[in-house]
């Protein structure tokens, strides 16, 4: 028969977590201990959810803008594309190629002057690489055909310049030597054909596209480009796929400068994942302090019990078996108040998309200012992993807040105890 779980220890447990003879103050701090660890761990399940689905959206937002590998020449400037592209399609995991043009410009209209990054892409394999085609809110990034000399803009962009489709916007970009030579800047007059939205500030008002070509002709380029997006079948395979394509054609190209989206972004998403450590580990601290209140709980249980710690010591239970006694309760309330908390974080952190927009229209307010965050709606993620460590360490503090109460209640002396009973 097992001694850790003998049907004794379990029955006087579970019956000192209620309350006897009309006293209930001690079976109504239990249920306080209960809560209290249940809304520790809703707390922090629906926290670091938030945080999860705020981490996976800037990803997926931030990859749809960018390629998963980027491949061009220190000068940026890559001649003979179409070679390299040949090159390039032959390495593991690469599933589309887009070649690219990129100059900072200014875009002017009327009196409104914006400074943008423009991309010159070819829709056709563009599309195969970013999300920005998904969207787009007016027009069609499809007409940014060679030669038509048609722009696609942000919303947030179209705003500031005061424009809508159709309009014409001024690509004004300075030349090299314009600071040598004195040569004036390029003047290029486009056409809005596609206004896009990917609310994500930094996007919809700082990035432009035209076609290729029309970019290739405006700057003078030729045929030359700045470089080649790749998409890869998994993208976390960027970094050893980009080792891999600067050792093999380092030789032959000895200027050859590979990036991927681990190092383009690498500080924000370890500052994201800093601050989800930083704000598990204070969180942690609500259910720390519901499990130091289990403790006083458990203390004025014993002090309660005095009297029939005493009666069981005398009909010869020993000090080990009265001590797993109050491990049982302690144990039993952390338990239910961890699955509570598990259960009501899942269920809320599961939907919140639901529970975020009805607060926001009853109290007429948004929590999300796309300006500061870089996205508008608040997006959640449950990690089973991070419920599971979760419930651990809630079930482990508690665990370990029975072991004073239990020991305490394991040193009361008969004698002392009956003496005035």
């Amino acid at each position: 028969m097992s001694k850790m779980f003998h049907p004794l220890e379990l029955f006087v447990g579970l019956r000192y977590t209620r309350s006897r003879r009309q006293k209930h103050f001690i079976s109504f701090i239990s249920l306080a201990s209960m809560i209290g660890i249940a809304i520790g761990v809703l707390v922090l399940i629906t926290v670091l959810s938030v945080m999860n689905g705020f981490e996976q959206a800037m990803r997926d937002r931030i990859l749809g803008m960018l390629a998963h590998v980027t491949v061009s020449e220190n000068d940026m400037d890559v001649d003979n594309w179409q070679g390299l592209s040949e090159k390039l399609s032959g390495f593991p995991h690469v599933r589309a190629i887009s070649p690219f043009i990129e100059k900072p410009i200014m875009l002017n209209q009327g009196d409104e002057a914006r400074g943008v990054l423009l991309q010159g892409i070819v829709p056709e394999m563009e599309s195969r690489i970013g999300s920005v085609f998904e969207h787009v809110t007016q027009g069609d990034m499809k007409k940014l055909t060679p030669g038509s000399f048609n722009i696609a803009i942000g919303v947030t962009l179209a705003k500031e310049l005061k424009v809508g489709m159709g309009d014409s916007l001024m690509l004004i970009s300075p030349s090299e030597g314009a600071l040598e030579n004195g040569e004036l800047p390029t003047l290029q007059r486009f056409t809005i054909a596609a206004i896009f939205r990917v609310d994500m500030q930094n996007y919809d008002s700082a990035f432009a596209y035209v076609n290729l070509q029309d970019a290739a002709e405006s700057f003078q380029m030729g045929e030359r480009i700045t470089g080649l997006r790749l998409k890869l079948g998994d993208l976390y395979q960027a970094p050893r796929v980009g080792q891999e394509i600067l050792q093999r054609l380092s030789l032959e190209m000895p200027d050859l400068w590979v990036s991927d989206w681990t190092r383009q972004n690498e500080n924000f998403f370890k500052a994201i994942q800093m601050q989800k450590s930083v704000m598990f580990i204070i969180l942690l601290l609500i259910i720390a302090v519901a499990a130091f209140n289990l403790v006083s709980t458990l203390v004025m249980v014993v002090t309660d019990k005095e009297g029939d710690i005493a009666i069981m010591r005398t009909l010869g239970l020993s000090s080990g078996r009265i001590m797993k006694i109050f491990m049982v309760q302690g144990t039993l309330i952390g338990v239910i108040g961890t699955l509570a908390g598990v259960a009501l974080g899942v269920l809320l952190a599961t939907n919140l998309d639901v529970i975020v927009p009805l607060l926001e229209r009853m109290f007429d307010t948004h929590f999300i200012n796309s300006d500061v965050y870089f996205i508008s709606e608040l997006e959640s993620r449950v990690e089973v992993s991070d419920v599971i460590l979760i419930a651990f360490c809630s079930l482990l503090m508690s665990m370990l807040a029975t072991l004073y109460p239990a020991w305490r209640a394991s040193k009361v002396q008969p004698a002392e105890a009956l003496r005035y009973e």
